[in-house]
């Protein structure tokens, strides 16, 4: 049984979502709130939901804003009339992004993506938390891609981009390499060898002359000031 809560300002939105609530099975409401600082105090009175479908465009406060004071939040599935909000709220690791209206069937995709990959209990204290899965959102030309980054073999920056190679195909994002590699810190096998790669140590068959071999071909060189860390950190695997 997934518990969740509502917290949109649009009553019409709200009932939408009460309803599709009440046709799924294993999905629970604890909560419809009508603006996001009512919804801030009802999560930090210490009450606990599995799932927050969330609105973005409120009142005093909005849906990214609330989410940015959460501590610990559930798995969000944010709730919106706007597409252009996307790219802030998967850099919040929300779990899917309905833009409104949308059927049931897309609302049940949403709730599904929740089941499969619920969000792991909080780590201690400044420790980072690590991922329920390798699925990471990141935006490809005007998309949103999600990408596994357990088949990533390395990631190379390319001035204001970054190039990411998976077994299959490579991705030209717009970001910094040193921005991803802070996305990329829950990754523990993800490792900086070089000013300008990211390299995912599961991928290595062997190193040779300082330069990684990965599986499918790929080669990578590790940079001399990174050789005394990462060698290190390779022992330790």
């Amino acid at each position: 049984m997934l518990t969740c809560a509502i917290i949109d300002d649009d009553e019409i939105n709200r009932l939408t979502l009460e309803h599709y609530v009440s046709l799924t099975p294993g999905l629970e409401l604890k909560a419809s709130l009508a603006d996001g600082i009512a919804g801030l105090a009802y999560l930090r009175e210490g009450h606990t939901v599995d799932l927050l479908f969330l609105d973005i465009e409120m009142p005093h406060l909005n849906g990214l804003e609330l989410l940015r004071l959460l501590q610990d939040p559930p798995a969000v599935v944010i709730t919106t009339a706007r597409h252009d909000f996307a790219v802030d709220a998967f850099e919040l690791q929300v779990t899917d992004y309905l833009v409104k209206p949308f059927e049931y069937g897309r609302f049940s995709q949403a709730v599904e993506r929740v089941r499969q990959h619920p969000r792991p209990s909080a780590a201690p204290a400044g420790a980072p938390e690590a991922p329920a899965n390798a699925d990471v959102f990141v935006k490809v030309n005007s998309r949103m891609v999600r990408i596994n980054f357990d088949d990533v073999r390395y990631v190379e920056a390319l001035s204001d981009y970054v190039n990411i190679v998976t077994a299959q195909q490579k991705y030209i994002v717009y970001t910094t390499l040193k921005a991803l590699e802070a996305r990329l810190a829950v990754f523990p096998n993800f490792v900086r060898v070089h000013r300008s790669y990211l390299l995912n140590t599961q991928h290595i068959e062997s190193i040779e002359d300082n330069t990684a071999n990965l599986k499918g071909g790929y080669y990578v060189p590790i940079g001399k000031s990174y050789q005394e860390s990462f060698f290190k950190g390779l022992s330790k695997m």
